[in-house]
Order: C-alpha cells, then sequence, then structure tokens
C-alpha cells in the first residue's frame, strides 16, 4: 500500500509512530522556478551551470553571477551578508528555489550555506553546536510553494570537483523522470549505536506496488552489491563498499554523523562521496550537531514526499526539522515518482 504519515504532536520529541495511507500527490518545482547562481570566478561553475541550463531548460532571466575568488570552505557572517545581497537583487520574484553551482563555500560560521540562504543565519547555535536548532516551518509540509507560501527560498549546492561527475550526476537526475523502474529503498541500523538516532522512524519493510518500490531495513554496516538503490540511509562515521552499488537515477542517500557536510574535509566521509558513487542528492552537517534526529533528514517523511512526487530539494527539505547545521547537495530537480 502507498503511504502518507499522520504524525502526532509527539513527532517533535522523536516518540511518534506513523500510520500508513495513501499519498497526496503534489506537484512539484519546475525549472522556470529555480534559479541557478554561477561563480564567475571558477571554470568549472560557469562550465556545469550551462551544462545544466541547457539540459533542464533553465530561462536565462534565472542565471545570477556572483564572484567568489579563492573557494574558501567557509564565510564569516559579514561575507555571507554581502553574498547573499548580491543573489537576491537578481532574483525574480517567482523564483522558489536555488541552486549553487560550486562545492565551496559550503558553511557561514557555523551554519550551512543552504539553510543560512533559506532560513536566514542562526548565529546563536554556534555558541553551542549541540543545542536544539530553529525550527523549519518547511518540515513535512504537504501543500504550498517554498517561497510563495513559506517565503523561504530553497537552496542546493551542485558541486564542481569534477566536470564529468556533474554532468553525469545531472544526467542522472533528468533521467530519473523517465519512467518509474524497479528499486529498493534502504535503512541500516549499525554497530555505531549513537548514529542510529533516525532508527525509530524508519518505514516499516514491504513493497509499494504502484512505485515499484520495495522497502528494507536492515541490521549492518553497509550494503554489499546492492544494484537497485533508490534511498540508503544509515548512521556511520564512514561507509564502506560504496564502490560496489550501484544507484537508480534519482537516488537519495546520507549517513548520520557529523561532519559529513564537510564536504572537502577528511575527518569523516564527506557527503560527496554518496554522489561519486552514482546518489543524485545527498545531505550532511557541517558542524557538531549531536546526533538529534531532528538534524537529519527524517527517514518516513524523507520517502514519503520524495513518493508523493516532490523533487529532490522539496523531499530533503522537507525532511529536516531542523536544519541549520546542514548543507543540501545534488540534482534539485529529480523526480523519479512525479505522476
Amino acid at each position: 500500500m502507498l503511504f502518507s504519515l499522520l504524525f502526532t504532536g509527539a513527532l517533535a520529541s522523536g516518540h511518534a509512530r506513523a500510520q500508513f495511507t495513501a499519498p497526496a500527490m503534489s506537484p512539484a518545482l519546475t525549472a522556470a522556478q529555480l534559479a541557478l547562481v554561477v561563480n564567475d570566478d571558477e571554470p568549472n561553475s560557469v562550465a556545469i551551470a550551462e551544462y545544466y541550463r541547457q539540459v533542464r531548460n533553465i530561462p536565462a532571466a534565472n542565471i545570477v553571477h556572483v564572484r567568489i575568488p579563492n573557494r574558501p570552505r567557509k564565510l564569516s557572517a559579514d561575507e555571507f551578508a554581502t553574498l547573499k545581497k548580491q543573489i537576491d537583487s537578481q532574483l525574480k520574484p517567482d523564483i522558489q528555489a536555488v541552486l549553487m553551482v560550486w562545492t565551496a563555500p559550503y558553511a557561514v560560521e557555523c551554519n550551512s550555506i543552504t539553510s543560512a540562504f533559506t532560513l536566514g543565519l542562526d548565529a546563536g547555535l554556534c555558541t553551542r553546536t549541540c543545542g536544539a536548532g530553529q525550527p523549519s516551518s518547511y518540515f513535512n509540509a504537504a501543500r504550498g510553494l517554498p517561497y510563495g507560501d513559506y517565503k523561504m527560498r530553497l537552496s542546493m549546492l551542485l558541486p564542481t570537483e569534477s566536470v564529468a561527475q556533474a554532468k553525469e550526476l545531472i544526467d542522472r537526475g533528468v533521467s530519473a523522470g523517465f519512467r518509474v523502474q524497479e528499486a529498493t529503498a534502504y535503512y541500516l541500523m549499525t554497530s555505531e549505536t549513537a548514529r542510529n538516532s533516525r532508527a525509530p522512524f524508519f518505514p516499516p519493510a514491504g513493497r509499494l506496488p504502484s512505485k515499484k518500490l520495495n522497502i528494507k531495513r536492515l541490521r549492518a554496516d553497509e550494503l554489499d552489491g546492492a544494484a537497485d538503490i533508490m534511498v540508503y540511509q544509515t548512521g556511520m562515521a564512514r561507509v564502506n563498499k560504496l564502490e560496489t552499488l550501484k544507484f537508480a537515477p534519482g537516488a537519495l542517500a546520507d549517513h548520520l554523523t557529523s561532519y559529513g557536510g564537510d564536504l572537502l574535509g577528511t575527518a569523516q566521509m564527506s557527503s560527496l562521496r554518496w554522489l561519486e558513487a552514482g546518489a543524485t542528492a545527498s545531505y550532511g552537517s557541517v558542524s557538531e550537531p549531536c546526533n538529534y534526529w531532528q538534524k537529519f533528514p527524517q527517514p518516513t517523511v524523507l520517502l514519503q514526499r520524495y513518493l508523493s512526487g516532490d523533487t529532490a530539494i522539496e523531499a530533503y527539505w522537507k525532511s529536516v526539522a531542523w536544519p541549520a547545521q546542514g548543507v543540501f547537495i545534488g540534482e534539485p530537480l529529480s523526480t523519479p515518482y512525479r505522476r
């Protein structure tokens, strides 16, 4: 049976249970509602943005040009304020989401650049990054335009470390909309106990026939050889055997760990590894969040919203209750279940 969630008020405290019914289909964002932000100081950004513009048919009026020299990983609050002012001044009123075509910068103080852009900088969180984040009014939203109804322009990064890999990523997002294919959503409870805080929200195992989707819940530290992945959510500092896997076009994958969003860091596995392995979108935190499930994609919300026809950027943003420290990366318009 297809499902949607009827959440109780206990969801915010982490003790909710889900009731499953048929999900309502929702209209997804379109290319006309997406702005591309290009870093003219980075040749890869320019080349990848032009490719994306062509294959997604992004209107020329939606292209925003900025200059960010030296690709800093983190911006100060003042540097970000200047950048955001430049971007905002070039956006049309009907723009609902923004795709920043670069890998770095990906942080603003202790916040991610995507959350700082969409929600505003939560500077207070930086004095105690393990504290509660500001709640997102877009969490588990069933209806409405992000900017039109919630005054939030969603944002995502399209990484630019490799032009060839970026083009492959974009192509996966585009091809995801061609047809519904047989696939599996995998949810892993691992030996790293502290990173299993999302496990109570794993959707029940079973099959959704009309979506050709199987749901599997496993006790394992990694998948090995799976060739049909649409969703892969786990809790590990480093996820092994990614090279053995095959992801379906439009696949979403992320791991609950402290620094997955430190995209160019080496302390833990970067969320970039998911995209390099074949996923189409991912998420990770840029500063120590502790293991609040609210700071990471909530598994059932993410799956339900994606199955309802949302784009990857909408489904991922709707799945994070406290997104201040998390960076969203990938191809935003992927919609494998859009009717």
